[in-house]
């Protein structure tokens, strides 16, 4: 639509002024022409017309001051002697020059008057009307290109928004396609959508998103099953002791002493599971402690003196070493589970006569906290898997030491759940050592 406007506008408009230009200047030269005489009649109307240059004008009327026609350029039907009353002679005899213009039946219609003057005294009119198929023909011929032109845009644009439109369906069929797909639980798919657009934008996101949740998706199921398979082993244990105690006739006191001592042993482990289950649940649900300023030297301190007995028992030397101010932004049970979990994995994988030393400083913006051994180390293909949830270097070594393999896991995640990080890595001596770093929190820090 504007297409075949507003051109077309414009240019009747640029007809328009030039129309009214040229057939003023015509009349004015026409008024010029009849200034001279005091008096408008035929005969000097007439011999005055006669040296006015050809105008190319339709017709010419001059009238006197009561608008009565004395010179008509109509050949045939001329109206000399008439009466006329048109629009623009009664302005012109007003004092007013008049001009209007319109385009109708594939013409310009023009026409102008000028009042003509002797002394100051309005005497007659002069009148042109200009009919002008030629520009009418060009504008025309415009507006046929333009509706030509429009028909070829249009055309184009039609193919071009199909071709565009089943091209966009067709992605969002197949993104819509492979969101079903992983909705059902197939998270190996993934959208193929090549391109640069916002749907292929999207579709990459949809894979990364995918990723993630394929990712999580098999730690929950290895989750589930390393959890199932740990709490299996305590309960089947339970079972058998308590069918050997009923199958059993006659059973000593001393026997059944020992058989519940086991079973005993058997619920701790298993409860000791389903504490360490329930707190990476609330680990994983962001379910914290209001995180304030602790000191970490009392909490390590306390550790050391429930740990030392143990470590006696096992022959092991158990040191520690502190050193600067050691504030971070935790809770103090999370604490004392980090230097509890890692100490006591420390004192229970090394050997009688090893030696366990615990180290606390402060390093920068970092308070670091590391627990060393002598023990047999960590062999390398397992230190980058050390934190993961069950997992264990030796497993019928940990579980006889009454291990759950959720220790470290949970270290790990208290640690990072504060902005923090922890490492493992094997000593050059032998041994292994665990690393711990908090975000030093003083009280001028911000």
């Amino acid at each position: 639509m504007l297409l075949n406007t507003y051109p077309l506008l414009v240019s009747q408009d640029l007809v328009f002024r030039s129309k009214a230009t040229t057939l003023q200047s015509s009349v004015s030269v026409m008024v010029n022409s009849l200034s001279g005489l005091d008096e408008l009649t035929e005969e000097n109307v007439a011999q005055a017309m006669a040296v006015v240059e050809e105008t190319g004008l339709s017709r010419i009327l001059v009238t006197d001051s009561a608008g009565r026609i004395l010179y008509d350029t109509r050949e045939t039907g001329s109206a000399v002697g008439q009466y006329t009353f048109y629009t623009e002679v009664v302005q012109a005899l007003l004092g007013n020059d008049a001009f209007t213009c319109q385009y109708k039946d594939a013409a310009f219609r023009s026409r102008a008057s000028s009042p003509v003057l002797y002394q100051s005294q309005i005497i007659g009119a002069v009148y042109a009307y200009e009919y002008d198929t030629e520009q009418a023909s060009l504008l025309e011929g415009l507006r046929s290109n333009l509706l030509r032109l429009s028909g070829i845009i249009a055309v184009v644009v039609v193919c071009l928004s199909g071709w565009l439109s089943r091209a966009l369906t067709r992605k969002i069929s197949q993104l819509l396609t492979a969101i079903r797909q992983v909705r059902e639980g197939a998270y190996s798919h993934r959208a193929d959508i090549r391109g640069r657009d916002e749907i292929a934008q999207i579709a990459q996101e949809f894979n990364s998103l995918t990723d993630r949740l394929q990712t999580t998706e098999n730690a929950r199921r290895r989750f589930v099953s390393d959890a199932s398979h740990e709490l299996k082993t305590p309960l089947a244990a339970i079972r058998l002791l308590t069918d050997s105690i009923l199958q059993t006739e006659n059973i000593d006191p001393a026997t059944t002493r020992e058989f519940v001592t086991d079973i005993g042993a058997e619920a701790e482990r298993l409860s000791r599971i389903t504490e360490d289950l329930l707190r990476l649940t609330r680990l994983d649900n962001s379910v914290l402690e209001t995180p304030v300023r602790v000191d970490v030297l009392p909490v390590l301190e306390q550790v050391m003196r429930m740990m030392s007995l143990v470590a006696q028992e096992k022959q092991v030397d158990l040191t520690y070493e502190a050193s600067g101010e050691c504030t971070v932004l935790a809770s103090q049970d999370e604490i004392h589970q980090v230097i509890y979990n890692l100490t006591e994995n420390g004192v229970k994988y090394t050997g009688s006569g090893g030696a366990v030393q615990v180290s606390l400083r402060r390093e920068e913006d970092w308070v670091v906290l590391s627990v060393a051994d002598n023990g047999p180390g960590i062999p390398e293909e397992d230190l980058d898997r050390i934190f993961e949830r069950f997992y264990r270097v030796d497993k019928a070594r940990s579980r006889a030491a009454g291990g759950t393999g959720l220790g470290l896991s949970i270290v790990s995640d208290m640690v990072k759940k504060r902005g923090g990080m922890a490492q493992a890595a094997n000593r050059p001596g032998g041994g292994a050592v665990f690393t711990v770093r908090w975000p030093w929190k003083g009280e001028d820090a911000s």
